[in-house]
């Protein structure tokens, strides 16, 4: 068995009293249960948009979380995020640190930033990591001025996604208005375990072309990619412009753009 390291989620709220003094409190789709009146009453992860991790660089994202409390909010006192499927290994996002702003007396903004540090994917369980490639849900714990607490998980839930990568080759690139050209180019995934990017078999990509001097690219056919994710197929060349391919992305992996290859006419 593979020795494996668990990064840190920061400090968990240690709760006083025995069960007479808890209260379970309603929250729309998180089991929840606290004291008091403080609430959570949004969460937002990374300004909305899907978090994308590779396999060098160390992503860090945010987690605003709007809490209300009659006699304010002392702050965010635990956070965690992981895959919402409970998958073994689906929990490699630390905690790192916690800001928060007043927005009134009886309402903040706490902003956990979470980090993913791909390095440590591969180490953090005898799972295949890639499995937890998808939706995550976010959990946390709250504290108010007059003692209030509130421990909630499933407040939101977000997309953590394989990065992927796009290219495209073309041959050749000055022809005759008319002349067949070959456009090639492959489609790779970041592998959480093996640390590389792998080739993305039979996904649909689109062949795109851009006129010289339009504003915008036109989608001109599909292709699916093969072995190691590689595509090609052949089009007149009609014009002079640019082609590129367009992979929408997936459930667990990334949408990508390849960048544009020019084509000019003789």
């Amino acid at each position: 068995m593979r020795h494996r390291t668990r990064p840190a989620h920061g400090r968990t709220l240690a709760v006083a009293g025995g069960a007479a003094a808890l209260v379970l409190l309603a929250a729309t789709g998180a089991h929840a249960e606290g004291r008091g009146d403080v609430r959570v009453t949004k969460t937002v992860v990374n300004g909305g948009k899907n978090v994308i991790v590779g396999t060098s660089k160390t992503i860090r994202f945010p987690v605003a979380i709007t809490i209300k409390d009659n006699s304010g909010v002392k702050g965010l006192t635990h956070a965690s995020t992981y895959y919402a499927y409970g998958a073994e290994g689906g929990g490699f996002a630390g905690w790192d640190a916690t800001a928060c702003k007043k927005k009134s007396s009886t309402t903040s903004v706490c902003t956990a930033t979470m980090s993913i540090v791909p390095a440590w994917i591969p180490g953090y369980s005898d799972a295949d990591s890639n499995k937890a490639a998808g939706v995550w849900q976010v959990n946390a714990t709250v504290k108010a001025n007059d003692g209030d607490y509130w421990i909630s998980d499933n407040i939101a839930r977000y997309k953590v996604k394989r990065a992927s990568i796009l290219t495209t080759v073309i041959k050749p690139e000055k022809v005759a208005k008319g002349t067949k050209i070959s456009v090639a180019g492959s489609l790779t995934r970041a592998n959480w375990e093996t640390l590389k990017y792998h080739g993305f078999t039979g996904q649909s990509v689109q062949l795109q072309f851009k006129k010289k001097g339009a504003a915008r690219y036109t989608t001109v056919k599909t292709v699916k990619t093969g072995s190691a994710g590689k595509i090609g197929t052949k089009v007149t060349a009609t014009a002079a412009g640019s082609w590129r391919w367009y992979f929408p992305g997936t459930t667990t992996t990334a949408r990508v753009t390849s960048a544009g290859d020019a084509v000019t006419l003789k």
